[in-house]
């Protein structure tokens, strides 16, 4: 399932381009935790560079037009100083590619990053009280139209069930790595119907069809789910 093939060529062209001022290359995400979907999932890349000055981009540019023709988004680019002085604003992303990260070239600079979990806990509700406010804006327009819910559930469930992952862990469980096992331990532990977001995904994933549930009696359930969530957090 994971194009190993264009991984590895990405990798060469990174390295032909960049030579010492690549530090390391890292695939992080769902390719890695096993949660990779083809055709929906990103292939992530997580690139150290000695050097991100304007100059030092525009030569690996060549190797990052060829994937942005692959539909593949650009990697991310940081020098080892920077990764290590924003342990602390990007608890949950470094959290996430700290624990489901696998190295294509060089160090692993992740395996021994120090991430201070009372900022995770406070970025986690951020996020969460975050996302909540902006469905609120867009059940305002959408309420009354199946179709603009659905866009509305589809675009929103990936990053509210990474949430929910980090949420379990603010709570002191153990996540599991996939955002199906992980609503579901959520959802026993604070009380909601887990089915809710999992028919999503369904839909998304192509699996089940829209037509044939109820739009507005599962964006009722799912907002209430995410208003409980953040409350558990903030009370955390």
């Amino acid at each position: 399932m994971i194009p190993q093939k264009i991984i590895d060529e990405f990798v060469k062209r990174m390295q032909d381009a960049g030579g010492t001022n690549v530090e390391s290359i890292i695939l992080f995400g769902s390719a890695v935790s096993g949660d990779f979907h083809p055709g929906l999932s990103n292939l992530n890349l997580f690139c150290v560079l000695r050097d991100a000055s304007f100059e030092a981009l525009r030569a690996l540019g060549p190797a990052a037009k060829w994937w942005d023709g692959q539909k593949e988004p650009p990697p991310l680019c940081m020098t080892r100083l920077e990764l290590e002085r924003t342990v602390d604003v990007f608890t949950i992303e470094l959290l996430d590619m700290q624990r489901h990260h696998r190295v294509l070239f060089g160090e692993d600079v992740l395996k021994d990053l120090r991430i201070p979990m009372d900022l995770h806990r406070v970025q986690v509700e951020y996020e969460l009280r975050e996302k909540l406010v902006l469905l609120r804006q867009h059940v305002l327009l959408a309420s009354e139209s199946e179709s603009r819910l659905w866009d509305l559930l589809q675009h929103s469930v990936s990053s509210l069930l990474t949430l929910f992952r980090h949420a379990l862990i603010t709570l002191g469980a153990e996540a599991p790595a996939t955002r199906r096992e992980a609503v579901q331990v959520l959802a026993q532990r604070l009380d909601f119907d887990a089915s809710v977001f999992l028919r999503v995904l369904d839909v998304r994933e192509k699996k089940d069809h829209a037509k044939k549930m109820d739009a507005r009696d599962l964006a009722s359930r799912y907002l209430a789910a995410v208003e409980k969530v953040a409350a558990a957090v903030d009370a955390a």
